[in-house]
């Protein structure tokens, strides 16, 4: 099983240290360090790590801004390890879509469930986001065939059934999607018009 990869983000450089220490010592693979919100999110962008394990209060970006950036670009999920446990703060943290929060000091028995916890949070998000897109998808091919059975209908006289069975038909044929041949015979009529 391959090694989980970990960014580190935090400004104080001894707290990097002692925890790339911890978690290279629980067999996971620190890949990149930070020392500020901004340069965890440049880091996180280029090395594409499993996990970002990121404090809050840091200069240029705070850690919940640096997040938010992360997860609404689908880069790595994010575990706060932070001083701070105000509600304020944990209110952001959930609204930025930090998958977990973790309280310093912490025991190195608390890592690895938060880790781990973290990151099938983070498949789960990521499976149900393709779900989501699937969906959609689905539901517009379905609106384009339905409108190029329309026009079929219209043009050439056929059944409803039948109007699908030939685009259906052309699909194999021409080894396209239904969804592709559905807009160019939308597109066809259109410049016909």
């Amino acid at each position: 099983m391959a090694q989980i990869r970990l960014v580190i983000a935090d400004d104080e450089s001894i707290i990097r240290m002692n925890l790339k220490e911890t978690l290279i010592g629980m067999g996971y693979l620190v890949v990149g360090e930070a020392g500020d919100g901004a340069s965890a999110i440049h880091t996180a962008r280029e090395l594409r790590p499993d996990l970002v394990l990121m404090d809050i209060k840091m200069p240029k970006l705070d850690g919940i801004q640096a997040a938010k950036i992360l997860t609404e670009e689908k880069i790595a999920p994010v575990l706060l390890l932070t001083a701070y446990s105000d509600r304020e703060l944990v209110d952001r943290a959930r609204e930025a879509g930090v998958v977990n929060y973790i309280v310093k000091p912490f025991r190195e028995a608390e890592l690895l469930p938060a880790i781990e916890i973290a990151m099938a949070r983070y498949q789960e998000f990521l499976a149900m986001d393709k779900e989501l897109t699937d969906l959609k998808e689905t539901l517009e091919t379905r609106k384009l065939v339905e409108r190029a059975k329309g026009i079929l209908m219209d043009q050439q006289g056929l059944k409803e059934a039948e109007a699908f069975r030939k685009i259906q038909q052309l699909s194999m044929n021409t080894r396209k999607s239904m969804r592709e041949i559905a807009q160019a015979i939308i597109l066809a009529n259109e410049i016909t018009s």
